[in-house]
This record gives C-alpha cells, structure tokens and sequence, in this order.
C-alpha cells in the first residue's frame, strides 16, 4: 500500500498510536473484565444437574454440526442478501445509500430469523439427548458470516472492476473483517436466545 502511494495507506505514526490505545487501554480493560466476572457468583440452574454427565447418544445425519451450521447460516444470510446487495454498492461503488428505514427492518428481520433459527436447532438437539448446545448455538447461526464471506467472491466477479494484487487484497481483507463482526453478531444472538430457551422449557 505504502509502495504505490495510496491515499488509503495509514501512517506509521497513526499505527503506532493504534497499538499504544490498545496495550494501555483495551488490555488493560480486558483483564479487569476478567477480574470481575471471575468475582461474580454463577446463576443457579433452573434444575438440578447430575455431576456425572451424561453418554450422548448417536446422533441423526441431519444433526451433525456442519450439516446445521449450513442451515443456520443460511437463513439468516437469506434474510438480509437482497439488502447486501445495495450496502456493498455503495460502500464499493460509491453509490448513495438512503433507505436507512428498510435497513432497520432488514435488522430486525435478521435478529429474529437468527434467534428462531438457534431456538429450532437447540430444540431438535436436545431432544435428541445431545446437552451440548452452548457453542453449537453460536456456531450454527454465526455461520452466516462464511456465506457472506463466499458471496464477496462473487460480488468481486460480477460487479467490480478491481484491478492489482494490492487493491484485490483490501478488498478481501476488509470483507473477510465484516464477514467476521457479521458471524460475531449473528452467533452472539443465536447462543443468546438459546440460552434463554433453555431456561425457559427448564424452568417451567
């Protein structure tokens, strides 16, 4: 970036700033994070738990984590592609983006595909006798973030007109940052509402 002199390129003076904020802010932070949650008492579960866990049984074809990752990255992806679209042209192509009402409807629509998608799966889990929901709940539903990192190639293919292996690598640098925050958002609210399911059906 430096060698071709891009407008874009950050100055070292810039980065280094970057990396002091981090090691002397956010570090810092992180651990006293650490310090506080490790002080909080856990919840109590809504049921008594046995300290012997429990022999998981072999699971069906249609339950095996990658098979419900594609699902429950699918759907969520689906939900919000036709606005991707639009977003991804005006960030790309410079084009005005102005609809900010339907984007807010996209969310929600997206929050709430995510959230029934992880409920539908944890369900079938455990009903399946499979207690290992935690990661598997974020997994299922943060995989919407590959589905859009593919779609990025396919963005690049059929709209874009980037030429040399500099501008090509920010590119997919930077999808490859939001296809990250994007399956982060996307597994955050799919483990959250499991969780709450999970305490709901065995709270009742």
């Amino acid at each position: 970036i430096w060698g071709q002199a891009s407008s874009g390129a950050v100055p070292f003076g810039t980065m280094f700033a970057l990396l002091c904020i981090w090691f002397l802010i956010s570090f810092p932070l992180v651990w006293v994070g650490v310090w506080l949650g490790y002080r909080r008492p856990l919840a109590d579960p809504p049921v008594k738990t046995n300290m012997v866990p429990r022999v998981i049984p072999s699971q069906a074809w249609y339950l095996h984590l990658l098979f419900t990752m594609v699902i429950g990255g699918i759907l969520p992806f689906g939900a919000v592609f036709i606005e991707l679209y639009f977003i991804m042209t005006s960030v790309w192509l410079q084009r005005f983006y102005y609809v900010f009402g339907f984007l807010a409807l996209v969310l929600l629509i997206l929050i709430i595909t995510c959230a029934e998608m992880a409920i539908v799966l944890c369900y079938f889990q455990l009903c399946n006798e499979n207690y290992m929901w935690q990661w598997r709940s974020f997994l299922n539903t943060g995989c919407a973030g590959v589905f859009l990192f593919g779609y990025s190639f396919v963005y690049f293919s059929s709209s874009l007109e980037i030429m040399g292996v500099v501008s090509t690598m920010l590119y997919f640098s930077y999808m490859f940052i939001t296809s990250m925050l994007f399956a982060l958002v996307t597994g955050t609210v799919g483990c959250l509402s499991s969780w709450w399911f999970v305490l709901q059906i065995y709270s009742a």
